[in-house]
Order: C-alpha cells, then structure tokens, then sequence
C-alpha cells in the first residue's frame, strides 16, 4: 500500500529471545487447548481510541525515533509524519541498493476472522466467502499465508482503495488485512458494515508496521528472524517471540525485494526498530522516497491514480480479477466491469514519458493535436532512471507505447510519449 509526499544515534542493541514458540498457540483463556474462539482469539487488544479532534494529527510509535534521525516531519493522512531525513534522491538510490526502513503505521492493519467457526475445519472458505462480497479477487483458493493485492468496489465497480489480504497462516477463519490509512476509517467501516452477519473485525493501527526495502533486505533481517529466509514474495509468516507477537510479510510498495513487519507497540517493537536502524546497511527512509520508488514501479496510489470514479479495467488492475470470479460475476459493480473486460475502457492507465527535463505534474492535462485526451495522476522525477516520469489516463485508442502526447506545463506543450509500466523491473523474490 502506498504513501505520497508534498536519525544516527547510538542504537539500543536487540537481542532475540533464546526460545521461539510455535505459530499462533491453541489456547483458550483458561489455558486449555482446543478449538479458537472469536473472543478468545484476539491477538492484540483492541486499540484505545483517541481523543484528538479531527483537526489534531496523530503520531505513529515511531514519532520519536524520527525525530532522533532528524526527520523532517510534515501532515500526512492525518499523521505527523517523515517527508524526508538526509534528501530525497539519496534516499530513494539508498533503497535501490541497500536497504532502507520506512515507517508505515499510518496504514490499515487489521485482522478480519469468523464469529462462528473460527479454528476449524472449512473456516476459510467461509470468510474468504464473506470478504469477496466486497472484492473481485479469489481469496477461496489462498493457501496458508498467501497474500494478495485487491480492490475494494462499491456498487458501481468504483475502486474505494487497493489493500493486501492475506490468509492467516495456522488459523482457519482468519484474514489479514492492511488497508490505505486515508481511507482506513471508510474502509474498516464498510466491513464491519456489510460482513457484521459473519465477521468480525479487529484493528491493528495502533502496533508499528514498518517496511524494510531493498536487495539486502533479506541478510539484513535473517539476523532477526531466519523465518524471513524462507518467504517468497507475498508469502506472510505470524511469528511468537516470547510473548511478542509479528507479522511478517515478504511484501512492500517500492518494486524491490523486502518485508512489512507489524511489531507490538512496546519496548520490544522500539528496540527492533532500533536494532534495524544500526545496521550499517540500514537507513530511514521518508515518504518523498517513498512515493518515487513506487512511481518508478508503475505502482497506483489510491486517491490519484484510482479512485471511485474508476473501474480496474482502467485502471490496468483487471489482474486482480482472476477468471473465475469473471465467470460468477458475483462482485460489486460486475456488469460495468466485465463490459470494460470485453468491449475496453474509454480510458485507461499507462505510462508517461516526458521527452524534456522538465517533470509533469498530477493535474497535467494530456494534449493531443491541441485536443484534451487524458490526465496525469502521479509524475515527478525518477532518481533511479534520471529523468522525469509520469503515469496517467488517455484515451484508449492511444495507448500504445510509442504514441506521441503533448504536457501541458504552465500552459506550454511539451513533447512526451506513451511507454510502458514500470520504469523500474521489479526485484521481488518469486
């Protein structure tokens, strides 16, 4: 999921536990075994609401730890949160190289799971049936901590925000989630509304989920938990470290091989964020770099490059509708949908590539022969291919990569052309 823009001390060091417990116990409150009960299964207790005004803005459990790095800290999603620490370039070729920790608490996590049935055999099919009431994608044939990229819909086939879901690995009837934190309230809100008759659902935002991206993402974390090793992309792993619980998800919005960890707001947590953060390797990386790593990947951003107004057809997500959920038809918005899958969209999302140094913005309207043909939803300059890159709606009959536009920058045309997604080949580990 992903973020848009506009620390070194001495570290604590961390050390593991010496006894790794089992994935995710069977056990009740009064300490017997035995099947998983909704009350009784919660793996983190409920957050304590705020008592902020809508004016006032939140700090992630990391807000400190910016602040010892020197972040430079702006609004964002109603968080106070870190635009930048050294500069965005470097920190964006930091990630591309090395490894850089980005902090995402931010965001949406969640688990949704089963009233009735949790633990046992058959549960997921069951609330896999009940989140796909509100998505396209097959959640049914999910193995045991398989995740996968979505699009919630509203009854139009609109896009109200793209989110991973994954299937709770050691538990049938368990479903994690993470959401975009813009639209997390609208988000939860709609699944507690329309899946109450089955599930439930609990929030996590108030634990540190934080990303490690780059090529030594993997030697990096394996010191901390050797479980990582063994992920492949999108793969998730729920980790017992004494009584800590994690989430580890081989996973990220930037295009390069890392992980997402949702650690437990505790001195534990604090330490392995510190920990990571001491490793030569390691850097803190803010949303400005954030943002460009995702642009570079051809990665959309809710609230820009796809919102209510569009269907995944046009927004070149109709991957995420796997054939037999086409064949049922039986998601929000299905007819407008599957008549775009066949017919086309008017519109859809490609690639821009201005042909002079100057970047174009979100807003830029697309000109053809002096005509208005399209929009640029996300651009900015790429530090990693060193030129100015775009992403946006045209009309579908110019679409092919190659095609000649014309940017509107302060009211002069400039040459640009379609390309092809992304900017950047992905590094993720299959």
């Amino acid at each position: 999921m992903a973020a848009s823009p506009k620390e070194q001390v001495q570290a604590k060091a961390f050390s593991k536990p010496r006894h790794r417990t089992e994935s995710l116990r069977r056990q009740d409150s009064g300490g017997s075994t035995g099947p998983l009960r909704a009350r009784t299964v919660l793996l983190w207790k409920a957050p304590i609401l705020s008592d902020a005004t809508v004016e006032e803005l939140k700090r992630t459990p990391l807000y400190g730890v910016h602040l010892q790095h020197r972040g430079k800290m702006v609004p964002f999603a109603g968080y106070e949160m870190p635009v930048q620490f050294e500069g965005v370039k470097p920190e964006h070729l930091w990630t591309r190289s090395e490894a850089g920790l980005f902090d995402v608490s931010h965001m949406g996590p969640c688990f949704l799971f089963l009233k009735e049935g949790l633990g046992e055999p058959g549960g997921h099919a069951k609330i896999a049936a009940a989140i796909e009431r509100l998505v396209p994608s097959n959640i049914a044939i999910l193995k045991p901590g398989q995740g996968r990229l979505s699009v919630l819909l509203n009854d139009e086939g609109g896009i109200l925000d793209d989110l991973i879901i994954t299937r709770m690995p050691g538990i049938e009837g368990m479903l994690y989630i993470v959401v975009n934190g813009a639209v997390k309230a609208q988000d939860w809100a709609l699944m507690e509304d329309k899946l109450s008759d089955v599930a439930m659902l609990q929030k996590a935002d108030d634990r540190m989920l934080v990303a490690l991206q780059g090529p030594k993402a993997e030697a990096v974390l394996v010191q901390h938990f050797p479980e990582a090793a063994d992920l492949t992309f999108m793969r998730c792993a729920y980790l017992e470290m004494g009584d800590e619980k994690i989430m580890l998800s081989r996973s990220g919005y930037t295009g390069e091989d890392g992980y997402e960890l949702l650690l437990p707001n505790t001195a534990f947590g604090t330490d392995m964020v510190n920990a990571l953060l001491a490793d030569e390797r390691v850097k803190p990386i803010g949303l400005g770099a954030r943002d460009s790593l995702r642009l570079e990947a051809g990665l959309c951003l809710f609230g820009h490059d796809m919102d209510a107004s569009r269907d995944p057809i046009e927004a070149d997500l109709g991957w995420v509708i796997q054939k037999s959920r086409r064949e049922r038809a039986d998601f929000p918005g299905a007819t407008r949908i599957l008549k775009a899958f066949t017919d086309g969209p008017a519109e859809k999302r490609v690639g821009i590539q201005p042909l002079e140094r100057a970047p174009a913005r979100e807003g830029t309207e697309i000109h053809v022969d002096g005509e208005r043909v399209g929009v640029i939803t996300s651009g900015g300059f790429g530090p990693s291919v060193d030129r100015p890159i775009a992403m946006g709606y045209v009309r579908v009959d110019l679409t092919e990569p190659g095609t000649k536009v014309d940017l509107m920058v302060r009211g002069k045309a400039r040459a640009a052309e379609v390309c092809a997604l992304p900017f950047v080949q992905p590094n993720y580990k299959r």
